[in-house]
């Protein structure tokens, strides 16, 4: 009876894991084709399939992006994070999505959307302390005015995010981390320890050309460089594809 049941659960996984997969497709033959909106079904089945998986939220949030369906994409996590409430990855997923609709707001709202975003980074990062979940909640801090005093805990994420990955094998993604202390320094007035951290991140991944840039200039043009990367209207690269792409290697 036992050997029958278990028999059962693997079949339900493996049945689930090619509905995923299935939906997975369907929806990135409809991204290919230019039908962003069309794809939005297909991607949110796999999603729900999967909430775990890194890949399926952030070609769905691309597709979301080039649909312009913001609110339909905060809904769906939410509705995602409610059935699959210990998700780590679902709910730094809902996060990214208030940040995908950062732009197109207005200056109240735009906060607003990044507190709620935020607050569901912490709810990751609770649930596990990842690199990518610590790195984002610390770049996100970068982007509130220093009056808010949110810079420091921005540092506090970053140096262990960069802790994080030392001890795992080494990414270009993970030249975020360095790129992103660095201007946490530089916004708590330790222009020393930014210029050395990206230093110490370009020997790491040489050619890296926002490091590069960093590097490259002093005084008020560094200040006018980094506010111009930290400006709020502009679109944070939310796209994962580096991340899962070298993970497939």
């Amino acid at each position: 009876m036992k050997r029958r049941v278990l028999c059962f659960v693997l079949l339900s996984w493996a049945a689930a894991g090619l509905t995923s997969a299935g939906s997975f497709d369907e929806g990135m033959k409809a991204v290919a084709a230019g039908q962003h909106a069309a794809a939005l079904p297909h991607l949110e089945a796999a999603l729900a399939s999967d909430p775990e998986s890194l890949r399926y939220a952030s070609e769905y949030r691309m597709a979301v992006i080039k649909a312009g369906e913001y609110d339909r994409s905060i809904g769906f996590f939410e509705k995602l994070v409610a059935d699959h409430p210990k998700s780590a990855n679902a709910w730094l997923n809902f996060g990214y999505a208030y940040v995908d609709k950062i732009p197109a707001a207005g200056s109240i709202t735009q906060v607003i959307l990044a507190n709620n975003a935020l607050t569901h980074f912490s709810k990751s990062i609770e649930l596990q302390r990842s690199w990518l979940a610590l790195y984002t909640r610390g770049n996100s801090y970068l982007y509130w005015p220093k009056i808010f005093g949110r810079a420091p805990l921005g540092v506090a994420d970053l140096e262990e995010a960069v802790a994080i990955s030392k001890k795992e094998p080494r990414k270009s993604v993970h030249a975020r981390a360095y790129i992103a202390l660095g201007d946490g320094y530089w916004k708590t007035d330790q222009p020393e320890k930014a210029r050395a951290v990206w230093q110490e991140g370009l020997k790491l991944f040489p050619g890296e050309a926002q490091l590069q840039a960093r590097l490259a200039r002093n005084g008020e043009a560094l200040l006018t460089y980094i506010d111009d990367q930290l400006d709020p209207n502009k679109r944070v690269d939310t796209n994962l594809a580096s991340l899962f792409s070298e993970e497939a290697k």
